[in-house]
């Protein structure tokens, strides 16, 4: 008979292959396996609030985008309205300043304008044209009632349309701005009578027809 030693007991013997280690690998792939669903939800977040930030900043583009347009627009807005506001006022200056001109026309066309008073009228002239100040109307040219003010009518033979004959008073504009008409005399043809171009060519004719008799 064997004799056993007190308080010990036989263990099972451990395989050199490892094998009472399956346990360990086991929870290894339960936490493993628990771990994986953790991550999809972490990455999940993360593309969410990767979406919200592109749509705040697609967002925060539009506004800037719509106020840099706002911005164009009001400074637009604000040289047009300052070049209108000038435009009004230098108008209004030179409106005032017109008798005065057209008493210097009247003046030059007497041969009154001499002296000290010429070179005084010419500075003024000078001025206002620095200032944009255009005349316009000229004998001949055809009546725009735009730009014309009739005064005096007639008729005359020698023309085939409404005609500026006479310049009373000469127009005035700033650039498009018109501030005065020019004020004229204008006449029509004769009613009834052929245009100058029509008679001189029938008469045309009629000498062609007495030569070849």
């Amino acid at each position: 008979m064997s004799e056993e030693t007190p308080g010990f007991e036989e263990k099972p013997d451990v395989p050199a292959d490892g094998t009472p280690e399956e346990p360990k690998a086991a929870d290894s792939a339960d936490r493993a396996e628990g771990a994986a669903p953790a991550g999809d939800a972490t990455d999940v977040a993360l593309l969410a609030q990767l979406d919200q930030a592109r749509t705040a900043l697609d967002e925060r583009t539009a506004d800037l985008q719509r106020l840099q347009a706002e911005y164009q627009n009001y400074r637009r807005r604000v040289e047009r309205d300052r070049v209108t506001v000038k435009e009004v006022a230098v108008a209004g200056l030179l409106s005032d300043l017109l008798p005065v001109l057209d008493d210097i026309g009247r003046a030059r066309d007497h041969g009154e304008l001499v002296g000290g008073f010429k070179s005084v009228a010419e500075s003024l002239e000078t001025v206002v044209a620095k200032m944009g100040l255009q005349q316009f109307g000229k004998e001949g040219e055809p009546f725009d009632p735009t730009v014309h003010e009739a005064l005096m009518h007639s008729y005359a033979p020698d023309v085939t349309e409404t005609t500026c004959v006479a310049i009373l008073q000469p127009g005035y504009r700033i650039g498009e701005r018109t501030i005065r008409p020019a004020r004229v005399a204008v006449a029509e043809p004769q009613p009834g009578a052929q245009p100058g171009g029509a008679a001189a060519k029938a008469e045309e004719s009629d000498d062609s027809e007495q030569d070849s008799e």
